[in-house]
């Protein structure tokens, strides 16, 4: 009877410890745990909006819309979604048809094993724009979101009325040469310390959804500390909304094929002409980076810097950027 006890022991050791300790390693005090990010709580909040779905290019996209008139199609970039417009949506909608798209790999869209390259994911959009009965629509990104609408707007001038890129445009070809070691040790302080690591590791395979899961919000957090200027501009609930997004292997792969395709991208880039579509860039951390290719790939491009703005500009100067914003889709519809 003693021998059948200890193999009992035994095996509930063998079974029960690991999951335990997989558990305690996963869960990683997550301080969002049981707050409602979900969609339909989120577009509740926004008066005049609503949540719905569209089948374009084999998958399933997500996207929030509210107001009348000229469509605008808001990208979000990475670590985030649809969300991270939310604080310019209401007002850009009281005079245009406001679009804001979880993007393929992105929130509630769907996440397929491929086709994150960027003219794809404008194939996407363009699909989305002609499914919603648009021939014509402004375009906004942000981060990679800004990547997709320099791909769109490349690809499908004659489509696009004027493009928006937030801190971010799109890539240059200089990211080929990106140095793995930086020119100086690191200090800890981003402003000082402009080294974009995260690059590399987002383009590696299956390990980082290992790493990551249940654990995406002590990796977001890292951004919000260091590229945000105005630690405010993002509470608690809006860092729980980005963490839920980002929190699954289906969520980590999905945001991470953005950047594997990145070598495409850039091979896709050299066959684009200079751009005469109207443009605008809103720069803050980015604006140096922003600035130099605008002026290198768009014709008469318009640029407003916004000093006191880390790179998450739209939620940390939502007034600047609703204003140069609204201003500019005007002055392209007088013409």
């Amino acid at each position: 009877m003693r021998t059948y006890k200890v193999l009992a022991v035994s095996i509930f050791i063998a079974f029960m410890v690991p999951a335990t300790l997989a558990a305690q390693v996963t869960d990683k005090g997550n301080p969002y745990q049981g707050i409602d990010v979900s969609d339909e709580v989120l577009v509740g909040e926004l008066q005049g909006f609503k949540s719905s779905f569209a089948e374009v290019n084999g998958i399933r996209i997500h996207y929030v819309e509210g107001g009348e008139g000229t469509p605008v199609f808001m990208l979000p970039g990475w670590p985030q979604t649809w969300w991270a417009y939310r604080k310019i949506m209401p007002e850009i909608a009281k005079t245009h048809r406001v679009i804001a798209v979880d993007i393929r790999g992105m929130g509630s869209s769907d996440k397929p094993k491929g086709g994150y390259d960027k003219k794809n994911m404008a194939k996407d959009i363009r699909e989305l724009v002609k499914v919603l009965g648009y021939e014509t629509a402004h375009i906004v990104g942000h981060d990679i979101g800004s990547q997709v609408a320099y791909a769109y707007a490349a690809n499908y001038p004659d489509a696009t009325t004027s493009v928006t890129f937030l801190d971010v445009s799109a890539q240059p070809q200089s990211t080929r040469d990106m140095r793995l070691v930086p020119a100086r040790p690191l200090t800890g302080d981003f402003k000082q310390d402009f080294f974009l690591w995260w690059f590399a590791f987002n383009q590696v395979h299956d390990m980082p959804e290992e790493l990551i899961e249940g654990r995406a919000h002590i990796y977001q957090n890292w951004f919000w500390d260091s590229i945000l200027f105005k630690q405010d501009a993002l509470s608690p609930r809006d860092r729980a909304v980005y963490a839920a997004a980002y929190d699954t292997k289906d969520g980590i792969r999905g945001g991470n094929s953005w950047y594997q395709a990145f070598p495409q991208d850039l091979d896709d880039q050299l066959s684009y002409p200079v751009s005469t579509v109207p443009s605008l860039g809103i720069g803050g951390l980015g604006y140096g980076l922003l600035a130099d290719f605008m002026k290198d790939r768009f014709k008469d491009p318009q640029l407003q810097h916004l000093p006191e703005s880390g790179h998450y500009i739209a939620e940390e100067a939502p007034a600047e950027v609703t204003r140069l914003l609204t201003s500019f889709l005007q002055s392209v519809e007088k013409k």
